[in-house]
């Protein structure tokens, strides 16, 4: 029966944490949404079980709805522990969320957030988010189409989306140790606060966090991006110790990875330009207007670039990767006039474009076949959603990451074992794109 449960605001967070268990031995299933967790065979056998409600980008009575779902879910599953997930750049409607999950829980339970995710270099320092050494306010995030964040201390941010009171447990109690910590958290919460922000900065700082916590013997729901659950999973015996699940090296004759790119930040940009200088690695550029104004406008677009890859996959000279990309030539679109222009719902256009590299990704699939694939490589949350939405797949098992944050699993139903891997839009350095290709190759042969 799965002892820990876990709602993430979206699919490639889900699977963040979906690693972190995995790797300690726990056997961890990432569901897509409620409905598809809910009708599954085999969950007994489950360890952990996370739902991705696909909350972050709405407003808040419906991130609300289904964030309580979520937990209520897992709750007739059998999880006892639980975990709001939350992006490391702490978008989204969180306090809400904090809320959805608290109201279905005991009235004693306390949301202990601990946003750091140290081997990403994610950290909080006196409740100041810090990405690699950037304020949060001054990173790519700031202006993301559809969460942007513009507070950058996370206890004023959460104070303007959750009912309850939110405190803060500063860096020199973090410092100072467990026992410290301690006190400081029981501080917090008979001042009556329900929320409490902690700092970090490293691994142990989480750690001696999670020690604190088990100490007090309170019912805690965990509001982090990975590490902190794992901490207190592991401190409560119900996993290992973290290590790699990497397979052997092995040969890449005859397949072809299938990359959907629908991140527009500066380092996804990078990191498939550096790819692409491999002759062996082939561009396919999507017309992302094309995809946005729907109909045979959209499907023309679509297998345009479908046959021009099955092309490429039925040659002589099979490419090694294929990438089909919307945002990484020409100018950048702004999403939300491209919705205002077409009288769009706020984010249909990042849907459709999402939605039709889903559908090329699926048709090139079906009409190849998945032996000539040796895996799939998502960037963004939602591109991954999409891609998966278009299989007919609803679960992926997660098994390890390529590096923290770009996670790697097989999919379960539609096109069952085939691997996946899910990379944040921030996530990696310049050759990231190039290690994921390596590593789904050796992955395809496991």
């Amino acid at each position: 029966m799965p002892l820990i449960g876990t709602v993430a605001d979206d699919l490639t967070g889900a699977t963040t944490t979906g690693v972190l268990l995995a790797r300690s031995k726990a056997r961890t299933a990432v569901f897509f949404n409620v409905e598809a967790a809910s009708k599954a065979d085999g969950v007994d056998e489950l360890d952990a079980i996370i739902i991705s409600s696909n909350s972050r980008p709405l407003p808040a009575n419906e991130a609300y709805e289904k964030v309580k779902d979520a937990t209520i879910a897992l709750k007739n599953m059998g999880v006892k522990y639980f975990q709001k997930r939350t992006d490391t750049t702490m978008r989204g409607g969180i306090g809400v969320e904090i809320d959805a999950m608290l109201d279905q829980l005991s009235e004693d339970t306390v949301a202990v957030v601990v946003p750091a995710m140290p081997q990403s270099r994610r950290i909080l320092v006196g409740g100041f988010s810090v990405i690699d050494g950037v304020a949060l306010i001054n990173t790519p995030v700031a202006q993301d189409v559809r969460t942007p964040v513009k507070e950058n201390y996370i206890p004023r941010l959460l104070e303007g989306q959750t009912r309850r009171k939110v405190g803060l447990v500063t860096l020199d109690k973090v410092l100072a140790g467990d026992q410290v910590i301690k006190t400081a958290l029981a501080k917090q919460r008979e001042a009556g606060c329900q929320v409490i922000v902690v700092d970090a900065i490293t691994l142990e700082d989480v750690e001696n966090i999670a020690q604190a916590c088990i100490a007090l013997n309170w019912d805690v729901v965990t509001v982090d991006p990975g590490p902190f659950t794992s901490k207190m999973a592991y401190h409560r015996s119900l996993i290992g110790i973290e290590e790699p699940n990497l397979p052997p090296e092995a040969a890449e004759n005859g397949k072809t990875v299938l990359i959907a790119a629908g991140s527009a930040t500066p380092v996804t940009k990078k990191q498939m330009e550096v790819l692409c200088e491999d002759p062996r690695h082939i561009r396919i550029s999507v017309d992302p207007v094309s995809l946005i104004e729907g109909g045979q406008t959209a499907l023309d677009e679509a297998f345009k670039a479908v046959n021009k890859a099955v092309e490429l996959l039925e040659s002589e000279k099979q490419p090694r990767a294929i990438l089909f990309e919307t945002a990484l030539h020409g100018e950048l679109l702004n999403l939300e006039e491209e919705d205002n222009k077409r009288h769009y719902a706020h984010g249909m256009s990042a849907d459709r474009i999402n939605a039709g590299l889903g559908v090329i990704v699926a048709q090139v699939l079906e009409q190849v076949g998945r032996e000539k694939v040796a895996g799939l490589y998502t960037t963004g949350g939602d591109t991954m959603v999409n891609v998966c939405r278009q299989l007919g797949v609803e679960c992926i098992e997660v098994l390890d990451y390529v590096i923290p944050q770009t996670d790697i699993g097989r999919l379960v139903g539609s096109y069952d074992g085939l691997p996946v891997v899910g990379k944040g839009g921030l996530t990696g350095n310049d050759h990231t794109a190039c290690d994921i290709v390596t590593r789904l190759f050796r992955e395809a042969a496991r």
